[in-house]
């Protein structure tokens, strides 16, 4: 399996690409990484160096790719945050070429926006964007509960009315939706949840909540989802073989005392998942 993804890029820790590409080699997917910055690490410290990259350069390294020959090998494009509109017109140029080049080929998209906690943290225009222009052309998304009601001008808290809000974005064009941190008012204490959706049916999943904030686990949800969803189209599998891999890395990175995550030392949670939780199909 090939995927080309295109996401930021740190130095120091593990964010973008800098979070997906090793747990995604290390179940054996040949990665294509494309970076949108190259920053010392990621802006939640709130200084950091380095650039950002300017879409004509993105689009010129997307464009060496091809001329290589590799777009019909490509199995997935994905992409998680974009920092600026023109990075977008550079993701959707490239997801139309590679589908012409191959017709088996997905996009899966983080419509990254913000979460429920701290609001939206991405320019104003970037969530209009995804909402108009972006999500339709996706094949896979994978927002949070709070990104899943701006795209759908709702707010989705119980199991019944994130489903239907899950119905709403789907009717636009992605058919697969992971949603990520449900936290609907009826379920155990100290837990929290996915939910998992395509045209075969939903399945739900609850792991113990770690109470920590882990910049990159995100990126890494989507990465590991779109690969395992990718290689089998069993919706179930990819939902534990997920859950499994990072519920064990955050439990790593708390653990540590660590800020950043402990995404190296976690490799095996990746390669030989323990399958301890078990998706409930809800319709």
């Amino acid at each position: 399996m090939k995927i080309l993804s295109i996401q930021s890029a740190v130095a120091y820790g593990h964010v973008g690409n800098s979070a997906a590409v090793f747990p995604l080699q290390r179940i054996g997917v040949e990665v294509l990484p494309v970076y949108t910055v190259n920053f010392s690490n990621h802006t939640g410290y709130g200084a950091w160096r380095g650039p950002l990259i300017s879409p004509d350069d993105v689009r010129e390294v997307v464009l060496g790719i091809e001329e290589r020959g590799a777009f019909p090998q490509i199995d997935a494009v994905l992409s998680g945050y974009q920092g600026g509109e023109g990075i977008a017109d550079v993701i959707l140029e490239t997801v139309e070429r590679v589908k012409a080049a191959n017709p088996q080929a997905v996009y899966s998209c983080d419509p990254v926006m913000g979460n429920a906690k701290s609001g939206c943290f991405v320019a104003p225009a970037i969530p209009v964007l995804l909402k108009d222009r972006v999500v339709p052309a996706a094949d896979i998304i994978t927002p949070n509960q709070f990104e899943l009601g701006f795209l759908t001008d709702t707010e989705p808290d119980t199991l019944e009315s994130t489903l239907a809000s899950v119905e709403l974005v789907r009717a636009t064009g992605p058919r697969t939706v992971l949603v990520t941190s449900v936290e609907r008012p009826d379920r155990e204490d100290g837990t929290i949840e996915m939910l998992a959706v395509d045209d075969t049916g939903a399945w739900l999943i609850q792991t113990p909540y770690i109470p920590m904030k882990a910049n990159g686990s995100g990126d890494v949800t989507a990465a590991l989802f779109t690969a395992h969803y990718r290689r089998t189209g069993d919706l179930a599998d990819a939902l534990a073989r997920t859950t499994s891999s990072v519920f064990d890395l955050l439990t790593n990175t708390h653990a540590s005392g660590e800020r950043e995550l402990q995404l190296v030392e976690s490799q095996e949670a990746y390669a030989n998942p323990q399958m301890q939780f078990k998706p409930t199909r809800v319709s």
